[in-house]
């Protein structure tokens, strides 16, 4: 019997690995929402790379019920959140679905940055958070540390804190009692009298089915056969089915206040259904739609191409798919000499741009070349005009640039003192940061801030990081703006042809060093060919950095068994003259390698 006062909808916010899809295996097992023959580990992430990585790459709904220890019976909502840094914007579109969020803290590694960012969120969006220390179960577990850094860091009172381990269930049961007791129920934001107003959260698509909306309901029922209206495209639809997770997808007659569920219509058209669009009924629709989510800008852009130009519309067809359910996502059509046509694609980060790269060889079958990631630059011209720059070869000439600005980022780094020094050499020489300041978060851990250059730290600045504090350190950034910088352009030519796909901005400074490392670095990745090529890195009109691939020789002197010198001289001759007109005409053969190799520069100093 549906009663929205016994309704609990709540998300599971956490760093990376701290356990929050165990724990919701373990809630599944609890409230006997799976048979245990269907049970496997880690049963929300249904995606082969969310299984071999160990992390959440989308946030997975799920429905179960629990009757608690005065006997009356709830309905939980549960959103299983990914807990990377570049997945953020998964997070904020759950906790806009729901009235209370679970901040799971691993007892070995205490509060990490991406925790306090996720709990920021979650207070933005006025949510009754309910802290739980995961993992006491553990040898090397800190209780009483942890317990005190969540109460400096986040400000939970430490009393209100459950001790769980979500691996064995001990004190599972007592987290829903306090989920319970504690989170509102979703009265407050609309009754089911109401006009319908449905947020969309997520949307998938399925290839017998169209798209599938993932929604949660704040006023107002949605059952099948509906009209319902998507207030910012302005399309409308009959319901073919509504329904729950549970955790599978399980068809009901309809969806009320306060639940949350999906929508089937029958929609083709993938731009229809876009995630933070508010859904209403076609013949009575609501006068104002919900607050939506805040655009997300995606922090990085590379080059995405398919493997054979002929797979050029499959690859635009696979990213449409995928954009579906990760609104991050921005694509646009470029053309490249080297690799003909493909995309420019703007990622949240390096994590965000490996998992889609790899969604779409798996998901969809197709081989990809993907370029060296950049960040976005705005350059004034001397004419006055300011413009942006997503792609290397869009950066002007340096005479007609009168100033160029580059993203900066506020970046939070939590670590043990003892790596202090190494964290805060690496952030302030190596990458062009600036030291701030450092503040305490408990009684072995600091919190050092800096402000940075974004280029810096999308690259291998957070493995860096990992390496010298031996894994304890994690970090968490913001873009604050933009700030003017010395920056130039380098461009690649191999065999005196520009290659655009290898050209690159970076700062002034460091412009001959990593030239020199590039160009040595691609003379190990491209192949010996039958001519000699010579790999040039220029800048700012004149080369910097030279290096060349020998070429392959035949010996021609290999049938002359004795004779006048003259006749070997003529041979070696022959073959020189050979050599240059190959030179002249022949194609080189660039290897996918070779287009990510400013990201392998520093493998051999590592």
């Amino acid at each position: 019997m549906y009663d929205p006062n016994f309704i609990r909808n709540v998300a599971i916010i956490a760093h990376i690995d701290h356990g929050k899809t165990t724990l919701m295996d373990r809630i599944l097992e609890l409230t006997h929402s799976i048979d245990e023959r269907n049970m496997r580990e880690q049963f929300l992430d249904s995606m082969d790379l969310e299984r071999e990585k160990g992390i959440t790459i989308k946030s997975h709904p799920v429905k179960v019920f629990y009757t608690s220890k005065k006997g009356q019976d709830y309905e939980l909502n549960i959103l299983d959140t990914p807990g990377h840094i570049d997945f953020t914007y998964e997070v904020s579109r759950s906790l806009a679905a729901c009235e209370g969020a679970i901040l799971l803290v691993d007892a070995t590694q205490g509060v990490q940055a991406q925790t306090v960012t996720n709990t920021y969120l979650a207070l933005e969006n006025d949510l009754e958070i309910i802290g739980a220390i995961n993992k006491i179960d553990l040898p090397s577990a800190n209780v009483e540390e942890t317990l005190l850094e969540i109460n400096d860091l986040v400000g939970i009172d430490s009393d209100s804190i459950v001790k769980i381990s979500a691996k064995t269930g001990e004190g599972v049961s007592e987290l829903l009692e306090l989920i319970i007791e504690k989170v509102p129920p979703p009265t407050l934001k609309g009754s089911i009298n109401d006009k319908l107003k449905a947020l969309v959260f997520d949307a998938k698509y399925d290839k017998y089915r169209g798209i599938i909306v993932y929604t949660r309901v704040f006023a107002g029922t949605v059952k099948k056969e509906d009209n319902i209206l998507f207030m910012a495209s302005s399309k409308s639809y009959e319901v073919s089915e509504v329904g729950v997770f549970h955790p599978e997808m399980v068809e009901i007659d309809n969806l009320s206040a306060g639940e949350i569920g999906y929508i089937i219509a029958g929609i083709k058209e993938i731009q229809e259904a876009k995630v933070g669009d508010t859904i209403t009924n076609a013949q009575d629709p609501t006068d104002k739609p919900l607050p939506g989510y805040k655009e997300v800008k995606p922090m990085v852009y590379a080059g995405l191409y398919p493997g054979l130009p002929e797979y050029y519309e499959d690859l635009r067809k696979a990213l449409e798919k995928l954009k579906l359910n990760d609104a991050s996502l921005v694509f646009l059509p470029e053309n490249s000499p080297a690799l003909g046509y493909g995309f420019r694609v703007g990622f949240l980060g390096l994590l965000h741009m490996e998992i889609v790269k790899e969604r779409i060889q798996r998901e969809f079958d197709l081989a990809v070349i993907l370029t060296v990631p950049s960040v976005i630059y705005n350059a004034k011209l001397k004419n006055g005009e300011v413009i942006q720059i997503t792609n290397p070869s869009q950066f002007p000439d340096q005479e007609y640039i009168e100033s160029v600005y580059e993203p900066y980022c506020k970046l939070d780094i939590i670590t043990p003192p003892e790596f202090m020094g190494d964290l805060i050499n690496l952030a302030q020489v190596e990458k062009r940061g600036e030291f701030l300041y450092v503040s305490n978060a408990g009684k072995n851990r600091v919190v050092l801030h800096f402000e940075i250059p974004l280029a810096e730290i999308i690259f291998d600045f957070f493995d860096k990081m990992k390496a010298l504090s031996k894994g304890y350190a994690s970090m968490d950034y913001e873009l604050i703006g933009y700030r003017e910088s010395k920056l130039v352009k380098i461009e690649i030519y191999i065999n005196k042809e520009k290659v655009d796909a290898l050209s690159y901005i970076v700062h002034e400074s460091k412009a001959y060093e990593i030239a020199r490392k590039l160009v040595d670095k691609l003379k190990d990745l491209i192949p010996r060919h039958q001519f000699e090529i010579p790999i040039q890195a220029y800048c700012k009109g004149k080369i910097i950095a030279r290096s060349t691939i020998k070429a392959l020789r035949k010996d021609v002197l290999q049938k002359c068994y004795g004779g006048d010198v003259t006749r070997k001289m003529k041979l070696l001759e022959k073959q020189k003259e050979g050599k240059k007109r190959m030179r002249e005409i022949g194609e080189v053969s660039i290897p996918q390698e070779a287009f990510l190799a400013l990201l392998k520069i520093d493998e051999d100093n590592n």
